[in-house]
């Protein structure tokens, strides 16, 4: 298929009978890569979990073809919750809702309550329809590493174990969905994402609540997610190139991700890459440059969080979990 996101209808036609028959396509989405399964087939999403080496508790998202197919999916669907897919969808919104009757527990997690979307990408959405199901899909790539945004990150990470890759080119958002508690008429703010606080709440005409915590268990929460190999140290964005210089005089192979302001400065240190100016092309190459650092040979990763407002918000978030606790080894 070719990059440039043309419909390959043969591709298309292939990676719909490979779904069908229980196999896992990984396939472009407006965010990132999903490593699709037929959502109604447990054994296939159980196949899932097991490629990316994901805990099962931890659920999926389903891909809808449109939202006229939510109430096949979903149950007591409240009427905010309507009214936001009316107005995000296609688009990098998630909904979790109540689970309806056929979607299988291993999609879920465990869980009663199911989150699905509709994606913004053609070929997305040409899966969709030629499958005529829900596709359950994380993030094509191992759980907890950075997500894959080209056809190539898929390639590289997971290989052989992916029945088959639909190129569509580089995804155009670059971070995940904003996730968003649809369960009763109180919404809230689970994982900011590719649809922002401020224009949810503008659609709503009130306020969305962003708690600390939920009870409701939603992909990306993971302390630790999003995370290149090198070790990633936040620090102000002032103080970036000094702690990046202290770190490499040390003996590290510091990589940096160096902010717009200080564009053009000299930093001594293995690897730098400069952010750009704007929040919607830095969420669009982030796990790009997080992967560029990691291939030039950086054990060590200095970064700064944009402002948290819109799209920054998402930024932050993954830049937080990529730089959260790893597992001990």
């Amino acid at each position: 298929m070719a990059g440039s996101g043309d419909i390959d209808e043969a591709a298309i036609d292939r990676a719909a009978a490979v779904l069908r028959g229980g196999g896992l396509v990984a396939f472009p989405t407006e965010t990132v890569y999903g490593l699709g399964a037929d959502a109604a087939d447990g054994a296939a999403v159980t196949r899932v979990f097991q490629v990316k080496g994901r805990p099962p508790s931890h659920p999926l998202i389903v891909h809808l073809g449109d939202a006229g197919r939510l109430d096949g999916w979903a149950e007591d669907v409240p009427a905010t919750a309507r009214s936001l897919a009316e107005r995000f969808w296609p688009g990098p919104l998630t909904l979790v809702l109540r689970r309806g009757r056929r979607v299988p527990l291993e999609t879920t997690g465990g869980l009663d309550t199911v989150a699905v979307r509709v994606p913004a990408h053609p070929v997305a959405l040409a899966l969709l329809a030629a499958f005529g199901g829900g596709i359950a899909a994380p993030s094509a790539n191992r759980f907890g590493s950075v997500s894959p945004t080209t056809a190539g990150h898929v390639h590289a990470e997971l290989g052989d174990a992916v029945d088959l890759v639909l190129d569509g080119g580089p995804c155009q958002v670059g971070v995940e969905s904003t996730i968003v508690d649809a369960t009763s008429d109180t919404l809230s703010v689970l994982r900011p994402g590719g649809v922002t606080r401020e224009d949810l709440e503008a659609a709503l005409g009130r306020p969305l609540a962003v708690p600390v915590t939920s009870h409701i268990r939603v992909p990306g929460q993971h302390p630790s997610h999003y995370a290149p190999r090198a070790r990633v140290v936040l620090v102000e964005p002032g103080e970036v190139i000094a702690e990046a210089e202290l770190a490499q005089e040390s003996g590290r192979q510091v990589g940096v991700l160096l902010p717009s302001a200080l564009a053009g400065a000299e930093v001594k240190a293995h690897a730098v890459v400069t952010v750009p100016a704007s929040i919607p092309a830095y969420a669009r190459g982030l796990y790009g440059f997080l992967r560029e650092l990691d291939q030039r040979g950086c054990d060590l990763i200095i970064a700064s969080l944009p402002a948290e407002q819109g799209l920054g918000a998402a930024i932050a978030n993954r830049l937080r979990r990529a730089a959260g606790p790893r597992p001990a080894a």
